[in-house]
C-alpha cells in the first residue's frame, strides 16, 4: 500500500479509537446514587424522573427547589421558591456546600433543566433536576400542593 493510503487511514483509525475507548470508559461526569444519569450539554447534573423523586422524599436528605415562574403550585416538601432566571441573586439561599444534593423543579421542566445548568456553573456538584417537571409528576400519579 502506499504513503498517501496510511496518511488518511492512520488518521480515521485513531478517531475511531479514541472513540471506542470513550464509550467504555463511561460517563464520569455523572453523579447520583444508581439515579437515571442523562447527561447534559454541559455536564454536571443528573435528571431523576417523578418515581425516583418520589422514592427520595421518603427520607429527604436534599434542598428542593421550586423554580417555576409564574408561581403554579409545588410538590410537597418544597424547601424553596427561587425563580430559575434570578438563581445567581439569590446564590445565599441555597446550600454553602457546593457538594450538597440539589433537586431543582419547574412545570415541564426547561426552567428546571436552566436552573441546573446555572448551578453547575457556579461550582454545586450534586445537582438533579426532576425530568417534565410538575406536568410529569401528576401524571406519575403524584399530588400537587395546590396554588
Amino acid at each position: 500500500m502506499n504513503r498517501k493510503f496510511w496518511f488518511v487511514i492512520l488518521p480515521v483509525l485513531a478517531l475511531l479509537l479514541v472513540g471506542a475507548v470513550s464509550l467504555v470508559r463511561g460517563p464520569e461526569n455523572l453523579v447520583g446514587d444508581g439515579l437515571s444519569q442523562i447527561p447534559t450539554p454541559q455536564g454536571g447534573y443528573t435528571s431523576i424522573k417523578s418515581d425516583e423523586l418520589a422514592q427520595m422524599l421518603k427520607s429527604k436528605n436534599f434542598y428542593f427547589v421550586n423554580v417555576h415562574i409564574p408561581y403554579a403550585g409545588e410538590i410537597e416538601g418544597t424547601d424553596a421558591k427561587i425563580p430559575y432566571n434570578e438563581i445567581k441573586k439569590n446564590i445565599g439561599k441555597f446550600p454553602p456546600d457546593k457538594g450538597a444534593r440539589i433537586v431543582v423543579y419547574c412545570m415541564s421542566g426547561s426552567m428546571s433543566r436552566t436552573a441546573a445548568q446555572i448551578l453547575v456553573s457556579l461550582g454545586y456538584t450534586n445537582v438533579l433536576d426532576l425530568t417534565g417537571g410538575m406536568i410529569a409528576w401528576e401524571r406519575d400519579g403524584y399530588k400537587l400542593l395546590s396554588k
